[in-house]
């Protein structure tokens, strides 16, 4: 009988663990399916790795569900190695089985969502910026309330976001991403001119109230106004990840 009791008391025990892990709620991230920039040298385009993973493992360590979706579903290309936080997510959050399998956009319910982050990489400037289904999504957790995140590249998916006033999002709001000052040093993308957009200017172009450089005192600072929290470089990922995390709760 004492035995009995015990067991249910460790199954009620484990119950309640269980759904305080994921009573905080679920988060979206946007992966791009994009290998490569389609020019006669296949400069690869998908996801930085290093924009991805870290911020994955600052949400499900602080409680959060994470989901994956990109335009055509499945495994997506990254780059870099998996070293450091990385190499832990992958190895110990179960980040690999999920990103791996990321749903496509039917399946994908934006009211299941308190927030949403796209991470760097060209890819999501040659795909995820111009799928209506996932611009959609985007749009439908940000009008519940939801928080929307970018780092480097990523932000310049989000600016071609409308609302359902027919407004772009990015609109009278500061933002920031990979500025053209850097790109046009780089030759990842030959200087940019592989690139479908400049995210930059694209973001400039629809509203947004860029951050450059020279307007932040720090060039890995992270910019938030009215629910949109982006930086410009890889580094700063982590710390965008968790400042959404802020605002979600302080929205509680």
């Amino acid at each position: 009988m004492k035995k009995g009791i015990l067991l249910i008391c460790l199954l009620l025990i484990f119950i309640s663990c269980s759904t305080e892990k994921n009573e905080k709620g679920r988060i979206l991230i946007v992966v791009s399916n994009t290998e490569d920039m389609g020019d006669p040298e296949k400069h690869f385009a998908g996801n930085n790795l290093w924009e991805v993973a870290p911020p994955y493992h600052i949400f499900v360590s602080h409680g959060y569900a994470v989901d994956f979706v990109s335009p055509t579903g499945g495994k997506v290309p990254f780059s870099m190695d998996p070293v450091g936080i990385s190499s832990y997510t992958i190895k110990y959050e179960n980040f690999n089985e999920k990103v791996e399998n990321s749903s496509t956009p039917d399946e994908v319910d934006y009211k299941n969502y308190k927030a949403v982050f796209v991470g760097g990489g060209y890819g999501p400037l040659f795909d995820v910026a111009y799928d209506e289904e996932i611009q959609s999504i985007i749009a439908g957790i940000y009008e519940n309330g939801g928080i929307v995140g970018g780092c480097g590249h990523g932000p310049g998916a989000l600016a071609n976001v409308k609302l359902s006033n027919g407004e772009f999002m990015v609109k009278g709001k500061k933002v920031t991403g990979f500025p053209n000052s850097t790109e046009v040093t780089k030759s990842w993308a030959k200087e940019g001119t592989l690139l479908p957009i400049m995210l930059e200017d694209q973001l400039r172009a629809n509203g947004g109230i860029f951050q450059t450089k020279s307007d932040l005192s720090d060039k890995h600072d992270v910019v938030i106004d009215q629910r949109i929290v982006t930086t410009m470089f890889l580094p700063s990922s982590a710390i965008v990840a968790k400042e959404m995390i802020i605002e979600i709760e302080n929205l509680n």
